[in-house]
């Protein structure tokens, strides 16, 4: 491991697993002065379904003591891998009498209209396994009906013949009062102590039954599984000789204990993409760019946000597996807001029946990987495409440890090549033009189809693949300019290191907002903040959390809702949110209305901050640009022709320096080319920002 020039070191690291590598990031301080050394970065495979065992393949290459660590921080997919591999485990769900067929009913909210063949998606619950038990309270959270416990023990008795492995329990208004779910889940807990049971009161504290039922299922049908997950990395940690506890990154943009995550798993279910986001966020305010399209791709799949005025939009509106035919399955859990779709690096091009060349979703993965990496695979992949198009380097393909195997890159292109009788150039341009089309499409769900216009931000690219595309994408879009943050190939795992602990708290209390509003408001929020100080309790040695009030807020009679910042603070915060409200609702449904608001959702987050690392500036050592210079090739840049481009180093690279296109900046991990016309800057920190058209300053 690389460490600076200091006496006695810990080091605070991150890791995120990836559907092709898991990346590592570490960084060193000195115990006595305090002065924290230089980021260090690592990539190894990803292993699964051990995926701890990249974890730890990752600190083997970078030669970093487990027994140093201080701090440590994971992010993984075997969340949302566990959902949509349907590997969990056999699951039960106990609800009110009356109310077990409510997760197979769903919504009526088909994407597909005209289909006659349209079938809604499968429960995780079979109908066999649904029980029901007496209780009731209303909306209000008044009691009407205690829990009916008897019963209970011959409910058990059938699901352990059955073989269930984790318990749902979710009542009708337990969101508002959850009495009986607490009863009914120490019932289970004193009977049954082996098996996991969740209550949804747990999960979420927000109406909608669906919703509500439905992400507690998930939650408890992936439990044992991230349990045991989490377990075994602790265990291969402290084997190392590490002596504390890992936190796990959760898809709210915070981090959780692993206790906590232990006890609600479904938190994690985006947990990777949503560091990225909040490190793009952090970046553009040190840089003065709070206006941001974030794009991150990866080897599997492309995941794109907004960030307007510095802020990250988080709802619980999140659905996994939906699309144009499906309405998928809803995660009411805090969920970073991102657009997700299968293109990435790994993304293989396939034709179809009617002789139409697609590229995704299926992905070559870790294993065998594209083509070109010579483990087997034998479809012609994103990365593949490129390769042939001489952007990335055969000379430092994957970052120098693999000599590309052309031979299969070409087994793999002729019979594509074949069926659309077009050169081996042709496709792979057809290939990136599609992959690209793809992202694209993504980025408008996320800008233009939600009222923005993309040519008032600039696009923020990272991951493997992200600089690869991100000029071709930011043409396409009109937006005026490119950053490529430095590390930008381990940059979600960086914004590990970034993330603060965190709590979401959402609460449904529908409240009419009047001018004599303002005491049941605030009392509500105490009573949130409460609760958010008791959870807390353990990890704030003293500290107080941070809070932020949020709320969601529609016009009487509408169903659905739009999110404000809550001034809770203001000379009349009621009116001022009423202000907000009908701003946010103008903005996105372009219009407002002269009508009574209401209050629907209560939202505090609840923050306790870590020690972050601060952004390195690059040193400045007097390289001139011809320095930095690697050489010269022949790059396709499809659109723009095929040209002579200077190849730069850049590491090599420093504060100030600035180059035109055509050209490729190479990094071990990075590969951003210049199409004719463009032209890059390096800021302080060694970020690269890429200006199209019209030159424009670049911002310190």
């Amino acid at each position: 491991m690389v460490l600076p020039a200091m006496g006695e070191c810990f080091v605070r690291a991150a890791s995120d697993v990836g559907g092709t590598f898991t990346d590592l990031v570490y960084y060193a301080i000195d115990k006595d002065t305090g002065r924290p050394g230089v980021i260090q970065i690592a990539k190894a495979d990803t292993t699964p379904p051990a995926f701890e065992q990249g974890v730890i393949n990752a600190m083997d290459k970078a030669g970093l003591d487990t027994a140093a660590l201080d701090f440590f921080v994971h992010g993984s997919t075997v969340v949302i891998n566990a959902l949509t591999e349907r590997k969990g485990v056999r699951t039960a769900l106990i609800t009110t009498k009356g109310f077990r067929d409510v997760i197979e009913i769903a919504r009526g909210n088909r994407p597909d209209l005209f289909n006659f063949n349209f079938q809604k998606p499968r429960p995780f619950v079979d109908r066999y396994l649904r029980a029901e038990l007496v209780e009731r309270s209303n909306f209000k959270g008044e009691m009407a009906t205690p829990v009916d416990l008897a019963p209970l023990p011959s409910i058990l008795d059938f699901f352990r013949a059955k073989g269930v492995e984790a318990i749902a329990v979710a009542f009708l208004h337990a969101y508002a009062n959850p009495e009986n779910e607490r009863r009914t889940v120490e019932a289970i807990r004193a009977a049954w102590p082996e098996v996991a049971v969740l209550a949804s009161h747990e999960v979420s504290r927000e109406w909608r039954e669906y919703e509500r039922t439905n992400t507690t299922v998930l939650s408890a049908y992936v439990s044992p599984i991230a349990r045991r997950y989490i377990e075994r990395l602790e265990s291969r940690l402290a084997d190392g000789g590490f002596a504390g506890k890992p936190y796990m990154m959760q898809s709210n943009g915070g981090i959780a204990t692993v206790d906590a995550a232990k006890a609600n798993p479904i938190t994690m279910v985006e947990s990777g993409p949503a560091s990225g986001i909040y490190a793009a966020a952090y970046l553009g305010r040190q840089i003065g760019e709070p206006n941001l399209i974030v794009l991150d791709i990866g080897g599997t799949t492309a995941k794109c946000t907004l960030i307007e005025h510095g802020q990250i939009k988080v709802s619980t509106d999140y659905y996994i597996e939906r699309d144009g035919k499906s309405p998928g399955y809803p995660v009411q859990t805090p969920v970073s807001e991102i657009v997700e779709i299968g293109n990435g690096g790994g993304s293989i091009a396939w034709v179809d029946a009617g002789g139409k060349l697609h590229v995704g979703p299926q992905s070559a993965g870790a294993r065998p990987g594209p083509a070109a990496y010579g483990r087997g695979g034998t479809q012609p992949t994103t990365t593949d495409a490129n390769l042939l198009l001489g952007r990335i380097d055969p000379a430092s393909f994957v970052g120098g440890e693999v000599e590309p195997d052309w031979g299969a890159v070409d087994a793999a292109f002729t019979p594509l090549c074949e069926k659309l009788a077009i050169e081996k150039a042709e496709l792979a341009r057809g290939v990136i033009r599609i992959a690209n089309a793809n992202m694209t499409t993504a980025l408008r769900l996320v800008s233009t189809n939600k009222g923005y216009d993309p040519r008032d931000f600039a696009l923020m690219a990272f991951g493997g693949g992200g600089a690869m595309h991100a000029v071709a994408l930011a043409e396409e879009l009109k937006v005026p300019r490119v950053i490529i943050p430095v590390n930008s190939s381990v940059f979600s795992a960086w914004g590990m290191l970034l993330t603060d602990l965190r709590r979401d708290y959402i609460r449904t209390k529908l409240t009419q907002l009047l001018p004599d509003s303002l005491e049941s408001v605030r009392a509500v929020f105490a009573e949130i903040e409460a609760d958010a100080v008791r959870d807390f309790a353990a990890e704030a040695q003293g500290r107080a959390p941070l809070f932020e009030y949020r709320a969601d807020l529609r016009y009487v009679g509408q169903e659905h809702t739009v999110g404000i910042t809550f001034p809770i603070e203001g000379a009349d915060p009621v009116s001022e949110a009423i202000v907000a409200f009908h701003q946010a609702h103008e903005k996105r449904f372009t219009y407002r209305l002269d009508a009574a608001v209401q209050l629907v959702n209560f939202h505090v987050i609840a923050t306790l901050p870590v020690d972050k690392p601060d952004l390195a500036e690059r040193d400045v050592t007097g390289l001139c640009l011809a320095d930095a210079i690697k050489g010269r090739r022949t790059v396709d840049f499809d659109t723009r022709g095929i040209h002579e481009a200077t190849i730069y180093d850049g590491l090599k690279l420093e504060p100030g320096m600035s180059l035109e296109g055509p050209a490729v900046i190479q990094e071990p991990a990075v590969t951003l080319p210049l199409p004719p016309g463009t032209r890059a800057g390096i800021d302080r920190f060694g970020n690269y920002h890429v200006h199209l058209g019209q030159p424009e300053g670049i911002r310190p």
